[in-house]
């Protein structure tokens, strides 16, 4: 059975683990019921977890090998239980060991990092995804230089995980821009998130539509810099020649927020 892979939106902060205060109170209750939901829509449970967050980067592809990954309370000025936050699954070593094979095997430089711990981009939506943490989960970095087809072919080596129970997860946000979530830009929000819809859907022209990102309606409003939307580059070529469709969208902090699907 062949995983599909994900880009997923990783909230705000702890947003799904506190009272909720710059807005609505429900601001991030559809975003939590659709995570809690994701390993139950699989065709099959995944194995482990391979998790690329929009809060690593590293000059080189870069994976997390410890067996128990500590945690990273990688944000700051929120509620001090949520720096309390608990997320005990284990890592997978051996994963992390045929991450960096593949990578190799497609020419890429890799490093290792045994300290690493589970940053926000990871612990806060895998609480809901799993938990339970029962599944085994491993992080990958971005490169530093965030190219688009550098991470789209680092996604087409990873590829076969997908047929070894892998779940390839991309977590970021489909628009992340901090001095952007106003009514103001919301018409921008949806505008952008179309153009996403309409890249990721073709996968002969996904690719060329990917590289050209910069290019589409509002791009540099919705990503003044691009760390949360290169998760989907590796997770859209991971699944290269399989369409990619909206799994989630809602309006959150004024602004359209998106989960895509591949494969």
């Amino acid at each position: 059975m062949t995983l599909p892979t994900f880009f997923i939106p990783h909230g705000a902060g702890p947003c799904f683990f506190m009272e909720w205060t710059r807005g609505p109170a429900d601001t991030w209750d559809r975003t939590a019921a659709w995570l809690s939901g994701l390993v139950a829509d699989l065709p099959e449970r995944p194995k482990a977890i391979l998790v690329v967050s929009g809060h690593w980067e590293a000059e080189a592809f870069t994976v997390q090998t410890a067996e128990r990954p500590p945690m990273l309370f990688d944000y700051y000025g929120f509620p001090e239980h949520t720096y309390r936050l608990t997320f005990d699954a284990p890592g997978a070593p051996a994963l992390a060991r045929r991450v960096r094979d593949l990578l190799g095997c497609a020419g890429f430089p890799t490093a290792e990092d045994p300290a690493r711990g589970y940053d926000h981009g990871v612990f806060v939506p895998l609480k809901l995804v799993t938990p339970e943490a029962d599944i085994p989960v491993v992080q990958l970095s971005l490169r530093r230089d965030l190219d688009p087809e550098a991470h789209l072919a680092a996604g087409r080596a990873l590829a076969p995980l997908r047929d070894e129970g892998v779940l390839i997860v991309g977590s970021g946000m489909s628009w992340h821009n901090m001095r952007g979530f106003s009514p103001a830009f919301t018409a921008r929000s949806a505008a952008f998130d179309a153009w996403l819809e309409q890249a990721i859907a073709e996968p002969a022209a996904r690719n060329a539509a990917i590289a050209r990102w910069e290019e589409a309606p509002h791009a540099r409003e919705a990503h003044p810099r691009e760390e949360h939307l290169a998760p989907l580059f590796v997770a859209a070529g991971a699944a290269s020649g399989e369409p990619g469709k909206v799994a989630f969208r809602d309006q959150v902090m004024d602004v359209v927020v998106s989960a895509f699907r591949f494969g």
